[in-house]
């Protein structure tokens, strides 16, 4: 894990806040899905991406009752 040298206080809400530069460079903006992790003692924030529930890719993802699904699996699933 790389330290980028920035320290912030949590508020009275547990709310920090995500310098702008490293906004800029993760490409998140206002409103973006952020997800949560827990690793030992750290807490890692990643940008929320759709993936498909039974392989993880990130291509080609659809909806179906809510639940997210890849063109490739889509295709395996009508195989069936």
């Amino acid at each position: 894990m790389k330290s980028t040298g920035i320290v912030r206080k949590v508020d009275e809400l547990g709310r920090i806040v995500l310098p702008i530069e490293m906004r800029r460079t993760l490409d998140i903006v206002e409103k973006d899905p952020v997800e949560i992790y827990v690793e030992g003692d750290s807490v890692i924030l990643r940008k929320y991406q759709a993936s498909c529930v039974f392989c993880d890719s990130v291509k080609e993802i659809s909806s179906f009752k809510g639940r997210n699904v890849c063109a490739a699996c889509i295709a395996k699933l009508k195989e069936l």
